[in-house]
């Protein structure tokens, strides 16, 4: 037999199978999200005239900003096997201080909120690393703390604070470049960066470590409990950052803004293929879950005979058909 040739044997053994079928796993693993939104993405440009209209798909660009920066940081956290529950608090609460800052200066309205939820991310990760405390219970205890301190400020919801007409604050959210509005040119750099960090640098193949098996990051000499420090302080950032960004949009402090916002991030990283088990995961994979639960919320707005309580019936089957999914494939890649 040369060189070049293949043997039958070879390639019908018991190993090349498993081998075939770990590797068309992890594929479809890495891959599904994006399979799923361009399936959706096809669909719903046949059955709605108006859907690949630009103003349709820039709208659902604007929408799926703000989930985006939440699930930015979700993902380096679930990566660590992690969970934030947090976020969605952060989230509100950075927009009503950034909403009361812009009062007192474009500064004030973009430190005072990050300030904040830093510190926030700060606590928790400090509990979390150092303490040995569940991520669960402790950023529970922070989402109950944030959304106290927002009805604190705010009179319960009563208080409302707006943007002044004047403020170049709102320029953030509300200008564009070259038809591109800022938020979503904002995602696409933020992402990129998050990107850059978890296959660029030592942090990243920390936070991939640390999920991946915790006690040998540890053995391997990695600075596990920084590395989780910094992962909630960023993912408290972004969450920040977000309400930011939502609060030049709408010119106000709206409180009820993020209500189970941190399960719809924590559904788009994984969708995107992030494992909940932490150690494996995409950054491009969680901005695919972002536009595919928003596409998918704007394809339920079009059919006009659903309510919106039929987003989260659809997102939540999807989700749970994903974990499924996930866990055969991963017991698929192991055998």
């Amino acid at each position: 037999m040369s060189a070049t040739e293949v043997d039958p044997a070879t390639t019908n053994s018991p190993e090349a199978a498993m081998a075939s079928r770990a590797r068309f796993a992890a594929l479809v693993q890495r891959q599904g999200a994006f399979a799923i939104f361009v399936l959706v993405m096809v669909v719903a440009s046949f059955s709605f005239d108006s859907f690949l209209s630009r103003g349709n798909l820039t709208g659902i660009a604007v929408q799926a900003s703000f989930l985006a920066m939440l699930a930015l940081g979700m993902t380096f956290v679930i990566m660590t096997g992690g969970i934030d529950l947090s976020v969605g608090s952060v989230f509100a609460l950075g927009g009503v201080l950034a909403a009361w800052g812009s009062q007192h200066g474009t500064l004030v309205a973009f430190a005072l909120p990050l300030g904040v939820c830093g510190l926030i991310g700060l606590v928790q990760g400090l509990v979390i690393a150092r303490g040995g405390l569940p991520p669960f219970i402790v950023t529970l205890a922070g989402l109950l703390f944030a959304r106290g301190l927002l009805l604190l400020l705010t009179d319960e919801g009563a208080k409302t604070y707006k943007v002044p007409a004047g403020s170049s604050f709102r320029k953030l959210a509300q200008s564009d470049l070259l038809g591109v509005p800022y938020p979503v040119l904002l995602v696409v750099l933020f992402f990129a960066i998050g990107a850059l960090v978890l296959h660029r640098t030592s942090y990243g193949a920390s936070v991939l470590a640390i999920g991946g098996q915790e006690d040998a990051a540890e053995l391997m000499g990695l600075p596990v409990q920084r590395t989780k420090v910094l992962t909630y302080v960023a993912s408290a950032l972004l969450a920040g950052f977000g309400g930011i960004m939502i609060a030049s949009y709408t010119s106000s402090g709206v409180t009820i803004l993020g209500v189970g916002l941190e399960l719809e991030a924590i559904a788009a990283v994984v969708l995107g293929g992030t494992l909940l088990t932490g150690g494996a995961g995409t950054i491009l994979g969680s901005l695919i879950g972002v536009l595919l639960l928003q596409v998918i919320k704007n394809v339920i707005n079009q059919v006009g005979s659903l309510d919106s309580d039929w987003q989260a019936v659809v997102s939540g089957s999807i989700l749970l058909g994903v974990v499924t999914l996930q866990r055969w494939l991963t017991r698929a890649e192991r055998t």
